[in-house]
């Protein structure tokens, strides 16, 4: 077996490769649309590219949804971000799937996003839970008012995936996030 296969696709390809890894690294680090975009809010040192890998492995821990649903998901969360905040654009070989995952997960603000995904596919809907989780979890550079606000986003992303998907564990980390003072 290739080592640089983490995660494989039903079909036997690889679904995250190092090439994916190192792309999303370089684009994120070297390509950032603002320079402070290369970083974490919560501290501004840590590597944005941190989220993406973060996001795409959580999603490969979940014990209850399908292999398909899975590796999509861990390789549109992987280039969820690349869209919005690099000016790089998506590898030209990256499958047609996945591109449309993740142009369907990109938005012009967090207000356009709260708004539209609720017309977008299921998928995009679980998948961006990962993502604003993630957001949550080192969110303390949100004022009250915004992170009320994300917190009410994330309640309702939740409860559309608990009805669509089950008692995932992305569920249960949301349901404490929203719980608890992060």
């Amino acid at each position: 077996m290739d080592g640089s296969k983490t995660a494989l696709a039903s079909a036997g390809e690889p679904m995250i490769s190092q090439k994916h890894i190192e792309y999303i690294v370089n684009a994120h680090q070297n390509h950032a649309r603002k320079p402070g975009k290369a970083f974490r809010k919560h501290d501004g040192k840590t590597p944005y590219w941190i989220h993406p890998i973060w996001c795409a492995t959580t999603i490969l821990t979940e014990t209850s949804l399908d292999e398909k649903t899975k590796n999509e998901g861990a390789l549109a969360l992987l280039y969820h971000d690349i869209l919005e905040d690099t000016t790089q654009p998506l590898p030209q070989d990256l499958n047609e799937r996945i591109k449309y995952l993740v142009e369907y997960m990109t938005f012009e603000s967090s207000e356009e996003e709260m708004q539209q995904i609720w017309q977008k596919p299921r998928e995009v809907r679980l998948y961006k839970l990962y993502d604003k989780v993630s957001n949550l979890l080192d969110g303390n550079w949100m004022q009250e008012e915004k992170m009320q606000r994300y917190k009410d986003y994330i309640r309702r992303l939740s409860s559309d995936v608990e009805s669509n998907y089950g008692k995932l564990n992305i569920v249960k980390l949301a349901k404490i996030g929203v719980r608890n003072e992060m």
